[in-house]
């Protein structure tokens, strides 16, 4: 049995046509299609597959199962009588997190569970004929859309549509699977928030701080890096345009004032109080749900102490709130005559850019580990060690589409390539991604990011994060 798992807008239904349309005629003739309504119940269900068995149909489609408020306690029915009678079953549903507690416990080792929310770069390329890793960046994360006017209709085109995709796909897809798994028993610590009808709020305000957080550590890691000079020059050639204001400003100022405004407009749009425990077991689901991954940040000083990057695997959800925070801090009066709104977004960009490669790289590389390596003074974006090779690579992630020197000086650095090699063992490859083209300079590869992120071997082909 074939479980299609994954958030709305991720391409379930459209797979299922698909895989309906490439059937011969003879098969075709022995398969049905079930579209489940909220009004429908598990016995009706088994009532109607009963009566397609018994007419020798051979393949069935069950579409948006999740809808049955009985599913998760009654899952096994699909497995124990249908599949074992021969009948091939496909199961689809929006509310994935009641396929993941099935899949525990009902349909333990008894189905083979598809997932879908994460849409890695060449599926977005490919299938919706959207070309670009900056409008990935900006729009990517759902299959809704394939018309040339994405970006004006796609559902992160703004932050009102953000919200509303937050709410529907992700927030009441967490509350109505719990609201449904054993009697509505396993709330555990959310138990408070579900009974105050706080609980949907909640979740939304856990996915909105995920990328509060990572507003500010782009505003506080990037604008006070020791790259800012040469940021600010390369910003000015992208631009052709004069861009002098980024070399005077105060960063460390506009920075602490920025982070300031945020901490205060977030305590005040606060109205529900969430404990650590509520935090954590929100992001425990927003993590079953594929919405969130972590991708190691190694500090060479120390290689015990590991933090984790978090990573929004719908990119476009993450930018659209993102800019809308920027935007909100941008528009205080202390800001009004800062010319900073390109250059913010440009960062944000760039880190984005950052963590798609580090994500679609280690979805790809499974045996390899896949982290970002830290220096007392600067790091590698990112490190792919094969341990099975007993040796490594070495990235630089820029967002820029022009080369220049200063971008790959850590690659060539004789101190930082002899730690990296004393402890992941021979490098292999020095290579900076970047949005210009492809070409050698000496030791260092620059690659084209698109080109990369096309040519991963196996890249997102499950699409399981």
């Amino acid at each position: 049995m074939l479980v299609l798992c994954g958030l709305r807008r991720t391409g379930k239904t459209t797979l299922i046509r698909q895989a309906i349309l490439d059937l011969t005629a003879d098969e075709l003739a022995r398969t049905a299609f079930m579209r489940v309504t909220p009004f429908d119940t598990l016995a009706q269900v088994n009532r109607d597959l009963r009566k397609l068995a018994d007419a020798g149909f051979h393949t069935v489609f069950v579409d948006e199962v999740t809808l049955l408020s009985d599913f998760v306690e009654g899952a096994a029915l699909f497995s124990d009588v249908f599949t074992t009678r021969g009948m091939r079953l496909v199961l689809s549903g929006t509310d994935s997190l009641g396929f993941i507690f099935a899949e525990s416990e009902q349909l333990y080792d008894r189905c083979t569970l598809l997932r879908t929310t994460f849409i890695p770069y060449r599926e977005f390329e490919g299938v919706l004929g959207v070309e670009g890793v900056d409008e990935y960046l900006r729009y990517g994360g759902t299959m809704s859309l394939g018309e040339s006017n994405y970006n004006e209709q796609s559902t992160f085109a703004s932050k009102g549509s953000t919200d509303e995709y937050t709410e529907s796909a992700i927030a009441r897809n967490i509350q109505y699977s719990l609201k449904c798994y054993q009697d509505g028993g396993h709330f555990r610590s959310l138990q408070e928030l579900y009974d105050s009808d706080e609980l949907t709020s909640a979740i939304n305000r856990v996915v909105e701080d995920v990328n509060r957080r990572f507003t500010l550590d782009v505003l506080s890691r990037d604008f006070r890096s020791h790259d800012l000079a040469f940021s600010a020059r390369n910003l000015r050639q992208d631009r052709e345009e004069p861009t002098d204001i980024l070399d005077r400003i105060d960063i460390e100022a506009v920075t602490r004032r920025l982070r300031d405004l945020l901490e205060i407009r977030d305590a005040a749009e606060r109205t529900v109080e969430l404990s650590e425990g509520h935090v954590a077991e929100i992001r425990k689901y927003l993590a079953l749900l594929d919405l969130v991954a972590s991708v190691s940040v190694v500090s060479m000083e120390n290689l015990n102490d590991h933090r984790f990057r978090t990573i929004i695997s719908q990119p476009g959800l993450r930018y659209a709130q993102a800019e809308a925070f920027v935007e909100s801090l941008l528009a205080d009066d202390e800001f009004s005559d800062l010319s900073l709104i390109e250059r913010i977004h440009s960062e944000i960009m760039g880190r984005m850019m950052e963590d798609l490669v580090l994500l679609e790289t280690a979805l790809a590389f499974p045996r390899k580990q896949v982290f970002v390596l830290r220096f007392p003074v600067g790091e590698f974006d990112m490190v792919v060690f094969d341990p099975d090779a007993a040796h490594c690579e070495i990235y630089e992630i820029k967002h820029s589409t022009k080369a220049a020197p200063q971008q790959y000086r850590f690659l060539v650095e004789d101190g930082k390539c002899a730690q990296t090699e004393h402890r992941f063992g021979p490098i292999v490859a020095k290579r900076v991604l970047y949005r210009g083209k492809s070409f050698n300079e000496g030791e260092v590869e620059y690659v084209n990011v698109e080109e990369y992120l096309r040519n991963l071997p196996g890249a997102g082909e499950d699409r399981v994060l």
